[in-house]
């Protein structure tokens, strides 16, 4: 545990909490809290969580600026829904780019766990742009996501950051209820 992964961890907090409830304001929490988790992850051999961070900076910047041109008359973002086919395109290829991306990380580098951390890493990725564009599908996949990093970095004696993703699978699954809402 350090106090970089202290940091990372309460940014996380506040960002996640603001997401939840569709606020713009959670943008510079992500921007800074992934910028620290990219040096912690790379640190600790996860590549595929490190380069995700990266990844993470351009598409908040993209969600940043489409949530602020999609607000509702109330002044909150408003929610999407996938049709049904979208969905299946979606999970097929959340699940083409883990067998890929977890293949590569295992062929071409020491990853401490590549096909467990490059899983984690293309659902996140799944995720993060379904969030961007304010789909509530992003909240299933979110949580698909904790429920598997919360081991992984239990493993990897990561407590704060274990710590984190329960309180983001609990955010999750609030998000998911309170954007549920917001589409009735």
């Amino acid at each position: 545990m350090s106090p970089l992964e202290l940091v990372a961890t309460s940014l996380g907090l506040v960002n996640v909490t603001l997401v939840v409830r569709r606020s713009l304001w959670n943008y510079p929490f992500a921007l800074a809290m992934v910028a620290l988790y990219a040096w912690i992850f790379y640190g600790q051999r996860l590549y595929s969580d490190a380069l995700l961070q990266l990844f993470y900076i351009a598409v908040n910047l993209y969600g940043w600026h489409n949530w602020a041109r999609s607000r509702a008359a109330t002044g909150t973002v408003r929610v999407e829904r996938l049709p049904a086919q979208a969905r299946m395109r979606w999970l097929l290829g959340c699940l083409a780019a883990a067998a890929a991306w977890g293949a590569l990380m295992h062929r071409f580098t020491d990853a401490a766990y590549p096909w467990w951390d490059g899983s984690i890493a293309m659902v996140s990725i799944a995720a993060q742009i379904l969030q961007s564009r304010r789909n509530w599908e992003s909240w299933l996949l979110w949580i698909a996501v904790d429920f598997a990093a919360i081991p992984l970095f239990a493993v990897k004696e990561m407590w704060p950051t274990a710590g984190l993703y329960c309180v983001f699978l609990a955010l999750s699954v609030w998000g998911l209820i309170d954007w549920t809402k917001s589409r009735a």
